[in-house]
This record gives C-alpha cells, sequence and structure tokens, in this order.
C-alpha cells in the first residue's frame, strides 16, 4: 500500500516536466506566452539533490521581492541518476514560476544554459548554479543595475567581490584560465572582469537569433564573442565554497576550456 502513493506522485511529477529543445543552439527572438515577464532564470544541474529544494526556496524569496509574479525559473537537468529533476518537479506545487527540463543525450553546462533559455518566455535572460556557490541573493543586485544594460554580470574580481574561502589550489587554476583567456582573447577581458563568471542577466535581444557553439562549462565568454552585446554592468559577490554535494570539476574541463578559447578567438578574428 506504501509503493502506490510514491509511484502516483512520480507520475503527476513527470507531466510537469519538458523535454529539452534539440537542433542548433539559437535563442528565439519572439517570446510566447506573458508579456509582462521580465526574467526568465536558468538553473542547470547534475546530481543536485542535496541542494536543490533550498536552493530554489532561497533564489524564489530573492524574486518574490525584486520582481513579484514577473519571472520564471527554469531547471535544466541533465538526466542526474539522483533524481533532481524529479525533486525539482515536486517542488512546482506553490511554486508556479517553476519550470522543469529533463535533458538526455546531451552534456555540457553551457550548453544546458542556452537549451534553458530556449525554452524562456522573459525579456531577459540569466543563469546560476545550484550548489550555492554563487549566493543567490546577488540577483536582487543584479536585477537593481540592469537599467541600460545589454548584459550585467555577478563579478569576484571587482565591485567588492572576492573568492571568499577558495583554497589556494582552486585560485591558481581559477588564475590560470584567466591568464590563458587574457592573452588569446584581451577583447574579452577588456571588457568585463570576470568573463569566467557562471552567474550573469543577459537582454534577449542580444543573444537572439545567433547561432552559439559553447563548449564546456563557460557560456559568458560566448555570449561577449558571438552575441550583440553593447553596454555591460557588473555587480561585485563573494565566491562561496561548495558545502553540499560533489564537485563537477573533471579532468576534461581545462582542455575543453582551452579548446573553446580557441574556438572563439577564431571566431572574433572572423567578425573584425
Amino acid at each position: 500500500m506504501a509503493v502506490a502513493p510514491r509511484n502516483s506522485e512520480a507520475e503527476h511529477s513527470a507531466e510537469h516536466i519538458i523535454a529539452a529543445p534539440t537542433g542548433p543552439l539559437i535563442v528565439p527572438a519572439v517570446v510566447s506566452g506573458d508579456a509582462q515577464l521580465v526574467l526568465s532564470l536558468v538553473v542547470p544541474t547534475l546530481n543536485e539533490s542535496e541542494n536543490i529544494s533550498d536552493f530554489l526556496a532561497a533564489v524564489r524569496h530573492t524574486l518574490d521581492q525584486a520582481l513579484p509574479g514577473r519571472y520564471e525559473v527554469i531547471v535544466v537537468d541533465d538526466d542526474s541518476a539522483d533524481r533532481t529533476w524529479e525533486i525539482a518537479a515536486r517542488l512546482r506545487v506553490g511554486f508556479p514560476e517553476l519550470r522543469v527540463v529533463r535533458r538526455q543525450n546531451e552534456s555540457g553546462l553551457a550548453v544546458a544554459v542556452i537549451r534553458g533559455w530556449q525554452v524562456a518566455r522573459g525579456q531577459i535572460l540569466g543563469t546560476i548554479n545550484a550548489d550555492f556557490q554563487h549566493p543567490p541573493d546577488v540577483l536582487g543586485r543584479l536585477l537593481e543595475r540592469r537599467a541600460g544594460a545589454d548584459l550585467i554580470v555577478a563579478t569576484r574580481h571587482g565591485d567588492g567581490g572576492g573568492l571568499g574561502d577558495w583554497g589556494l589550489a582552486r585560485r591558481i587554476s581559477s588564475w590560470g584560465a584567466a591568464q590563458i583567456g587574457r592573452w588569446l582573447l584581451p577583447q574579452v577581458y577588456a571588457r568585463v572582469s570576470d568573463p569566467l563568471s557562471g552567474c550573469y542577466l543577459v537582454r534577449r535581444e542580444a543573444v537572439a537569433g545567433v547561432p552559439l557553439k559553447p563548449l564546456g562549462y563557460k557560456s559568458l565568454m560566448e555570449l561577449l564573442v558571438r552575441g550583440n552585446v553593447g553596454e555591460i554592468h557588473e555587480c561585485g559577490y563573494e565566491m562561496r565554497k561548495r558545502v553540499r554535494g560533489q564537485s563537477k570539476v573533471h579532468a576534461l574541463h581545462p582542455l575543453q576550456y582551452i579548446r573553446h578559447v580557441l574556438r572563439l578567438r577564431a571566431a572574433a578574428r572572423e567578425r573584425r
């Protein structure tokens, strides 16, 4: 008798899960649905069952104050073994602004973000990680600085931002990635203090209709090179250390990052 309610609950949750888009990574210019929807925030996830409930509650608290009734949160889950997508879908009860996309047969954090934007309905598109390394309250401060901007970036390297309690190894790794970026894409680093940030908001018109080709887990540099980004604003924040769950960084990430930067360098030259 105890099994039936669980199965029923799972089936009910599955009804609210959106299949991920396929095909080219192009964000549509035309927004269907509520024209008053200001923000579509994508939360890419992979095995975040320990964080997702508390994280979404914190995001909702911030956005209910900043944009009551005028936002949506889109969880894009990479078919997590811990069924993060199912946990998120259950949270839709009483949280009508939440939508859940289950992505199968495709990987890559940056691609997940764009897949979420492809189903988004807001005028502003955004992303934030679900591991609390980006404090959810930074979203309110990003929104406060959106006037006149195509892009608003949460930065660790300016406006009072910092790396918090990061260990030495991670600080060195981050510094090395930044040096590679400055060398190969100096025009990007001249515009943004933290182009490796995974938390930012972008106006739909700045990326709509543009074929995007990210590789790995850094999506912001992709927008800065291939998008039509004009004015940029920044907002400092202090990066936090992951407390629950496991890091998704693996040995291939540095190689993917270098390949992505080289690809963007070639793209930037073609646009000149």
